[in-house]
């Protein structure tokens, strides 16, 4: 077997591998670019080899890092199948095509607004690729064998972080090899620890939390004072969230600070038709995490679910304390934008951030201190008070990550670490040396190795 690494290799998005086995290529995550100019650039450049050769693309997870590439792969040309777990495909039901709609929104805005420096500007796919993309899912089950042809065989495991997130193992005659996708938190308060893996020839493993600890503090203690200082002030809480995972955690414990009366009553918001449909298949599947139906059915009960443009726009002159999450976690785009161009400039509000902020990205910026942002082409003072809530990401750290890791049973011939910024992919190295003994190194863009 042969791997190249074709994403996620010297930054956190992007997650592309390309494995070769007796001919036949197989794309492991097929994952969107984010932050800055010169990565999301890639995500308009072909890959370095014809789709129509793909055999087969395996999904680790929903994450638009991790698959939200896979409708532009269709529009040049793919017509393979896409495998992935059952709530993986679910969530993708949701994502790819409000990826397409964001993408056709994107091109239009700039358009109209004249700000692109392309005329006229494109989407990087639409709608109908990502329902084209759909149409070509196979979804397994965890823990069975997918036969692939010519020896090879996969098998997808759960690995917490968000419903439907599997490793992927592969395995011939020769030898097997293990992507760990994004690893999910030993003790998430929604979902369920990393599954145990017993080893493997070859492991990739992400470092996105490699050179840093969560901390200790209560996310509900930091909500809690956040919301409460903000409410007395006469302002809004916005809380840019990652539509799937994120939000279900935020509203479950802001939920929880309702019932608890630690917070004032104020009207808690959900503006994302992306997460309100998560949230709903947190419903149906609430065996694959920590929360009963009853607990998802009091989150209906407190939350106040916006799904219509028109409810949006009004929810922009709001005046009256309120509490408003929207996607999207980074504050890339989505109706987040529309919500900060309105509460950023006041210092009665607060936008709290909550998890990991890509380099280049508004929610990297505000959280280093800018003092004006660009939305839509136009700068917007920053005057309402910023947070981060960093103990809520559903990445484990390294730490996490080395004990999901000591469970194998013996050590790989070679660990490549992937899926993190410079300093933090290094920094997993050497905590994966140092506490595994284990022969380890940091992926290189478009490394090529041979695996046997």
């Amino acid at each position: 077997m042969d791997l190249t690494f074709l994403g996620a290799a010297g930054t956190v998005t992007g997650s592309k591998y390309l494995l070769q086995h007796q001919g036949r290529q197989y794309l492991i995550d097929c994952g969107l670019y984010q932050g800055v100019k010169n990565l999301r650039q890639r995500n308009w450049q072909p890959l370095p080899l014809a789709s129509g050769k793909l055999d087969a693309v395996l999904l680790t997870h929903a994450h638009i890092d991790h698959s939200g590439y896979l409708p532009a792969l269709v529009r040049r040309g793919y017509m393979g199948p896409v495998y992935s777990s059952k709530a993986t495909f679910e969530l993708c039901k949701i994502l790819l095509p409000d990826a397409g709609y964001l993408q056709e929104e994107d091109a239009r805005y700039a358009n109209k607004r004249k700000f692109s420096r392309h005329s006229p500007a494109e989407p990087l796919f639409t709608v109908e690729d990502a329902e084209r993309a759909l149409k070509l899912f196979r979804p397994v089950d965890f823990d069975e064998p997918l036969e692939l042809g010519k020896g090879l065989n996969a098998r997808f495991s759960p690995v917490g972080h968000i419903i439907g997130a599997s490793c992927i193992h592969f395995r011939d005659a020769r030898a097997s090899v293990l992507f760990s996708g994004d690893v999910g938190r030993q003790d998430d308060p929604v979902m369920y620890p990393p599954q145990a893996v017993s080893g493997a020839d070859y492991l990739v493993v992400e470092s996105t939390y490699g050179n840093r600890r969560h901390g200790t503090q209560d996310p509900k203690e930091t909500l809690e004072t956040i919301i409460n200082e903000t409410a007395g002030r006469g302002g809004i809480v916005l809380i840019p969230s990652f539509a799937v995972g994120r939000a279900q955690l935020l509203l479950h414990l802001i939920c929880e600070l309702k019932r608890e009366e630690r917070i004032l009553e104020l009207p808690l918001y959900l503006n994302s038709p992306m997460a309100i449909s998560a949230t709903e298949l947190h419903k149906r599947f609430h065996k694959l995490h920590r929360l009963s139906h009853e607990q998802c059915e009091q989150i209906d009960a407190c939350t106040h679910y916006v799904r219509s443009v028109e409810e949006s726009i009004e929810l922009n002159s709001r005046k009256m304390p309120a509490i408003i999450i929207s996607a999207s976690g980074m504050a890339s785009g989505g109706r987040v934008l529309h919500h900060l161009k309105a509460l950023i400039s006041n210092h009665r509000n607060s936008v709290v951030f909550a998890g990991f902020q890509a380099p280049g990205t508004r929610g990297d910026a505000l959280l280093n201190g800018a003092e004006q942002v660009k939305i839509h082409g136009e700068q917007f003072p920053v005057k309402a008070q910023i947070h981060s809530l960093d103990n809520l990401s559903a990445h484990g750290d390294h730490r996490e990550i080395i004990e999901w890791l000591r469970q194998f049973k013996a050590a790989p011939r070679h660990t490549w670490i992937t899926h993190g910024e410079p300093a933090a992919a290094d920094a997993m190295r050497v905590h994966v040396r140092e506490a595994l003994g284990w022969a380890v190194s940091v992926a290189e863009y478009r490394d090529l190795v041979r695996l046997e």
